[in-house]
């Protein structure tokens, strides 16, 4: 074995051993607070049929995965989401790099979608509800609009905030058109398109639940519905947590790619550093 592999090894090793630490260490402050929920509620500090207690909820969360209705509902959420946001940063992904590299499109573009940014989410429910009905279209459209912005705002001003003298250099090089886009602009770019991502997938779990309340007959967001309308707070709280496990589980996914294509970047390196001393 050379010694550049047992090097890399090394590395891999320690920067697997980083993640689990701080990964353990996220997982802190939730047991704490479902610690103290749990021995609130058994005091009957918190009257049980407005807040039920973590075990409650999980065993409701257990009754309808035995059912067969939970992953139902999962699974047609993690659609809605996953096609919004893959059309959603598509489109951010196109606009925001004209905007980007080209100062007349951002003259004619950047203005009306900033001027659409500012408009509450909830005001487009009526007019996609108009335009599309309560089917599929319209939820996935909604979703779409949250992830667009973030992504958009984030790559239109990565790529204008690239230090001028990379790209001269890339120029002195010989770098032209696609390579000095493909060398220089995507790795210096690609940090802040990345957090624009993760913001987007973000807002997605947000528009989901308004899309889903908007005439669903399934997914997470009819169940929050549902238990309101029942008056079952379990289910209620089920479907929250169940949307911050989802929600965390794809960012954290995200993130993990994202540690991935960055490798290279001081700041990651810094990281296994600290980490060493």
């Amino acid at each position: 074995m050379s010694l550049t592999s047992s090097v890399i090894k090394r590395r891999s090793r320690r920067q697997n051993s980083l993640f689990q630490i701080r990964w353990t260490r996220g997982l802190y402050l939730p047991i704490v607070l479902l610690i103290g929920w749990e021995i609130l509620s058994h005091l009957r500090i918190f009257p049980p049929n407005l807040l039920p207690a973590p075990s409650i909820v999980v065993g409701t969360i257990r009754e309808l995965a035995l059912s067969g209705e939970l992953f139902g509902h999962i699974g047609i959420t993690l659609y809605r989401v996953a096609l919004g946001f893959i059309i959603g940063s598509a489109i951010a992904t196109v606009l925001g790099s004209l905007t980007g590299y080209s100062p007349l499109m951002q003259d004619l573009l950047d203005p009306l979608l900033q001027s659409l940014r500012n408009i509450p989410s909830l005001a487009w429910v009526p007019l996609f509800i108009l335009w599309m009905g309560i089917y599929e279209t319209s939820k996935i459209s909604l979703i779409a609009v949250g992830v667009f912005f973030p992504v958009y705002l984030n790559l239109m001003s990565g790529i204008q905030g690239v230090d001028r003298k990379l790209v001269e250099v890339g120029k002195v090089y010989r770098f032209k058109g696609w390579k000095l886009i493909r060398r220089v602009f995507f790795p210096a770019t690609l940090p802040a398109y990345i957090v624009g991502l993760r913001s987007g997938l973000g807002l997605g779990w947000m528009f989901v639940v308004a899309a889903e309340i908007m005439g669903s007959s399934q997914g997470l967001g009819f169940l929050l519905v549902d238990g309101q309308t029942t008056g079952r707070p379990t289910i209620i709280l089920a479907s929250i947590i169940l949307f911050a496990i989802l929600g965390k589980l794809t960012d954290t996914g995200l993130a993990v790619l994202g540690k991935h294509l960055l490798h290279w970047q001081d700041s990651y390196k810094l990281g296994i550093m600290n980490y060493e001393l």
